[in-house]
């Protein structure tokens, strides 16, 4: 009863949240139209009987007597800077908003309709794709497979003590000929207690009759990718077919193998078999992800069910095109080669080894009935920093790949287009700026200066289209949807600053950090000790940046609520009530203001 009421009320709340909306941008344009062109009659009419009034005709005189020129003539330079400067620098920024949200509405209408259609029209893979069950010698699971392609399953780690004992175990307990399979743990840990416990963790498996290699390096040169790179330099590595690759917090069912190496056997043209994250689970508690953990890690779910169900599927089903996760997926060790295996250039390695593979007319498939248990970052810092990696790799690989997907010759036409305008531009550049720069800069600051006007379509159906395409795809988070609109507003500032440093280059862009990781394994291991709390400065406990913005949203607000014709401070209050949430790391499973490991 208690869940119904509260979503209940947060529907009731969406609508109005949409609704003000709508009218605060029709009260908008109504009033720009029926206003004097005079810019000194416009601003005028705000301060003349409105609360607030004596307040600034009070800082007027102030500036009078330190600057010996009138009310008037303080008044009148104002006006003209602000018609004659900043005005028209704020119609041109509104103007490219504009431009730009259309061209995010149209991607992802395009994508849900493909999408939509892939699920109306029951294409799955096994249709498009020819599959069949590779059959077992004698059925015989622990002799020998002759019918099987040798298989590497790889595990990088770092650190990740809370975790590693679920995505080893879970390695282990495929389904395949044990003499067909090999699992490696690539353990760039720097502790050495934890590198103790993942080698004795290798070593117990061994002893069961697991073909498990356990290696390290002398240094983290090339982070993930390096690893995964040494890896794949091994002797018995070069005999394997295929190679899957496994996060530490992933946990592939045991019929992983038997479902998607099949695609790989009967369709050589195709380089990689995605499968998609399993972000809730029908198991006992115990082996359950971690989503319904918080608030943060449900909006989380919302954002990636997106990501899997309308931007993969519609990848796969139209260019066989879509970027690689990092994890959950396998490839074929040729493709690899081919393109020249792992590189470190970027902080997305995977996505760099798909557009390789892809320029060279490899095919690849993701197939959303194969799920893998993983677990998301449960604090608001993990997920910024988990963020930051993605978007700014992904606009660095944007610019060092742009010349080489045009120049491509074994692409088509529309695929370079596809690549190049919707994989990177809109999503990884355009989709971050415009959400951050309209809606948390231009629009706040804009009733402070009424010459600048928003089209309706633009501050209202857009967002409310893109809105409802979400919804579309989790209707069961309906009740959610007003936080996940206010929480994405504050992750727009966190995305276009990535995406800006990767496209530019600017310091640290390719700097690598590993998402922390909770673990359900740490609730039934407590002998294994977490790290110490250790005290920190006040700016790495509060987020001063979205307590910042927190203050001029508020700020805007409250002008707009006195002296504006624009309704748009309920909007601006509780996005500044959520960048102040956020500010204090109010969000998660840790309040600890940053002073844990865990942040």
């Amino acid at each position: 009863m208690e869940l119904r009421k509260m979503r209940s009320c947060t529907t009731l709340l969406l609508i109005l949240l949409l609704l003000l909306l709508l009218s605060s941008s029709i009260t908008t344009s109504s009033s720009s139209s029926s206003s004097s062109t005079n810019p000194q009659a416009n601003v005028e009419s705000l301060y003349v009987g409105k609360p607030g009034s004596r307040a600034v005709l009070g800082a007027f005189d102030r500036w009078t007597a330190v600057s010996g020129l009138s009310p008037e003539q303080v008044y009148g330079v104002w006006l003209r800077v602000r018609a004659r400067a900043i005005a028209p620098v704020l119609r041109a920024v509104v103007a490219l908003c504009m431009v730009m949200s259309v061209m995010l509405v149209v991607e992802a209408t395009y994508m849900s309709l493909v999408s939509l259609a892939v699920k109306l029209l029951k294409l799955r893979p096994e249709k498009k794709w020819k599959w069949e069950q590779i059959t077992m010698d004698g059925g015989d699971l622990e002799g020998r497979g002759s019918n099987h392609p040798m298989v590497l399953i790889q595990i990088p780690m770092y650190n990740e003590i809370e975790v590693y004992k679920l995505s080893i175990g879970a390695a282990c307990a495929l389904t395949w000929p044990q003499d067909r399979i090999i699992i490696q743990v690539l353990d760039d840990s720097t502790d050495p207690t934890i590198k103790d416990l993942v080698e004795l963790e290798c070593q117990t498996w061994a002893r069961k009759g697991i073909n498990i290699k356990y290696v390290i390096r002398s240094d983290r040169k090339g982070f993930k990718a390096g690893a995964l790179k040494r890896g794949m330099e091994c002797d018995y590595a070069q005999k394997c077919d295929f190679v899957a690759i496994f996060d530490a917090d992933f946990q592939p069912e045991s019929d992983f193998l038997m479902r998607t190496i099949p695609f790989f056997v009967f369709n050589p043209e195709i380089a990689l078999v995605q499968a998609r994250m399993l972000l809730t689970s029908p198991l006992p508690d115990n082996f359950a992800v971690n989503y319904k953990m918080s608030l943060l890690t449900r909006i989380q779910k919302m954002s990636l069910d997106y990501h899997f169900k309308v931007e993969q599927e519609s990848g796969s089903a139209i260019f066989n095109f879509f970027g690689f996760n990092g994890t959950a997926g396998v490839w074929r060790i040729s493709a690899m080669k081919e393109v020249g295996g792992w590189k470190d250039r970027t902080t997305v390695e995977d996505m760099d080894l798909a557009v390789r593979a892809t320029l060279k007319g490899w095919k690849f498939l993701y197939v959303g009935d194969i799920k893998v248990k993983s677990e998301l970052p449960s604090t608001f810092k993990a997920y910024c920093r988990q963020q930051h990696r993605w978007i700014c790799g992904a606009a660095n690989l944007f610019k060092k790949m742009a010349y080489d997907i045009v120049i491509a010759k074994e692409v088509s036409l529309l695929k370079k287009v596809h690549m190049l305008y919707s994989f990177f531009l809109v999503r990884r550049v355009v989709a971050p700026t415009v959400c951050f720069v309209l809606y948390c800069i231009v629009l706040p600051v804009s009733v402070m200066v009424p010459e600048v006007t928003f089209p309706v379509w633009g501050v209202a159906y857009i967002p409310t289209g893109l809105t409802i395409l979400n919804i579309i795809q989790n209707p069961r988070s309906l009740h959610l949807m007003p936080f996940w609109i206010l929480f994405e507003g504050v992750m727009s500032m966190h995305r276009m600053k990535a995406s800006m440093v990767g496209l530019f280059e600017i310091a640290n862009f390719n700097e690598w950090v590993v998402t922390a990781k909770v673990g359900e394994a740490f609730k039934e291991n407590p002998e294994v000790p977490l790290l110490e709390k250790t005290r920190s400065k006040i700016k790495d406990r509060v987020n001063l940046t979205e307590l910042g913005f927190s203050f001029f949203l508020f700020f805007c607000a409250s002008y707009n609520l006195a002296f504006g014709p624009a309704s748009y401070y309920l909007n601006l209050y509780l996005q500044a009530l959520a960048f102040f949430v956020l500010a204090f790391n109010y969000v998660g499973t840790c309040n600890c203001f940053g002073t844990c490991s865990c942040c």
